[in-house]
């Protein structure tokens, strides 16, 4: 479908504008979910005029990473294009990736009697990350063959890339991530899943150690977690597929990571949605496609924070205005997947979506919420559908066939 869309692609000087409130699509505790709960009457009343509904990240039943959850919202085909998250990371953080590397995510984490007690060292202040970060860099320079390189990322993560001498082989990255995902287990040895990995897994095994020696002296990040070894994939620019020149505003670094990978504007952001906003307000007239990412509703969703996912989703939609004022030909507001605080992490449930055009029907749903959005005329859809209706919606599409 992506190359059928790219035949069709025309330009003009619409805008389109995304808003990701990260893991935004919920479940309800005691009757309602977080949206349901939050004060939005912004985004309910432009939900009114909107083409609402919800959509399937990847497909039916299954739970979406972050990378998978973006790239199809960006119309990539999230089973075909499967980029590991320790590439998105280590892009997000400004690190140069070559074919002769190995990108991983990591966490700081607190290991205590063989077992991880807190698996992001209870989210140490990113000053401790930069100290100890930097700590590692000048003690761990090569293991084997291979260069190490780190960067720190915010709070507890960071990025490492294991750098070999000479290009790799494809599946040089296939090993398991160490971090058992739950507290109270022992973290799990880096597993080689194929011959082309064994001695990047090797590797690995070693740093993991170095590591813990160098960080005795701290009480929670006194551990590292290594997960997403991935290599670089070749992925047409988002340009290249749909004839836009977007920029990504993100205060995360994966986020910046992923957008950067198929080629949108990705400069560092800092602060948190008035920030964001205005970064978008001053740069308007300078590209075509807009994403801006809101993180902390996944983060509270993830720690089980009914109350401040549902603060952080009424605190977005008192900056709405500040956004619709700007006039954007296509507006939509939705969510990568979604993280329901009664789960604590990323579940498979379809994610709300609310599209904004003069194309739409509308007047179908009454609130911006996954109940109402059932409602809307787009009905439950793969999230890969969703970049070719804001391009339609845009005019930024010829007619297929005669």
């Amino acid at each position: 479908m992506q190359d059928v869309i790219r035949k069709l692609v025309q330009k003009n000087d619409t805008k389109i504008v995304m808003i990701v409130l990260d893991g935004v699509g919920g479940l309800p505790v005691q009757g309602s979910t977080e949206l349901e709960s939050a004060k939005t009457p912004n985004m309910d009343a432009l939900a009114h005029i909107s083409a609402c509904g919800l959509h399937m990240p990847v497909g039916y039943g299954i739970t979406p990473g972050s990378g998978p959850g973006h790239l199809g919202i960006f119309g990539y085909d999230p089973l075909e294009w499967q980029i590991g998250r320790g590439v998105l990371e280590a892009l997000g953080v400004g690190m140069e990736l070559r074919n002769t590397d190995v990108a991983l995510r990591c966490n700081y984490s607190t290991f205590t009697e063989g077992l991880i007690k807190d698996r992001r060292a209870g989210r140490i202040p990113t000053d401790l990350n930069r100290e100890l970060t930097k700590r590692l860099q000048d003690n761990i320079k090569q293991i084997d063959e291979a260069e190490i390189i780190f960067e720190p990322g915010l709070e507890h993560r960071f990025a490492v890339v294991i750098r070999f001498p000479e290009p790799i082989e494809k599946g040089s990255a296939l090993i398991n991530d160490t971090d058992p995902q739950k507290t109270g287990k022992a973290p799990l040895q880096p597993v080689p899943g194929n011959n082309q990995s064994e001695r990047t897994a090797r590797i690995a095994e070693k740093l993991i150690k170095q590591a813990a020696d160098l960080l005795t002296d701290q009480e929670r990040a006194n551990y590292i977690l290594l997960r997403g070894f991935a290599q670089v994939p070749d992925i047409p620019t988002f340009e290249e597929a749909f004839g836009l020149k977007a920029l990504a505003i993100a205060t995360y670094p994966m986020y910046r990571g992923l957008a950067r990978l198929i080629g949108m504007d990705t400069p560092v952001v800092n602060g948190d949605i008035k920030e964001e906003i205005e970064f978008l307000k001053s740069n308007f007239h300078d590209y075509d496609f807009f994403f801006v990412h809101i993180k902390k509703t996944d983060s509270n969703g993830e720690d089980g924070n009914f109350e401040g996912k549902t603060a952080k989703i009424s605190e977005f939609d008192g900056f709405l205005p500040e956004i619709t004022e700007l006039g954007p030909d296509v507006l939509i507001i939705t969510g990568d997947h979604s993280t329901p605080s009664l789960i604590k992490e990323h579940s498979w449930h379809p994610v709300p979506v609310l599209l904004r055009s003069p194309y739409v029907l509308g007047r179908l749903s009454e609130r911006f919420t996954e109940r109402e959005c059932t409602k809307g005329e787009l009905g439950i859809f793969p999230a890969v559908s969703l970049l070719p209706l804001a391009l339609a919606n845009a005019g930024r599409l010829k007619k297929f066939g005669a």
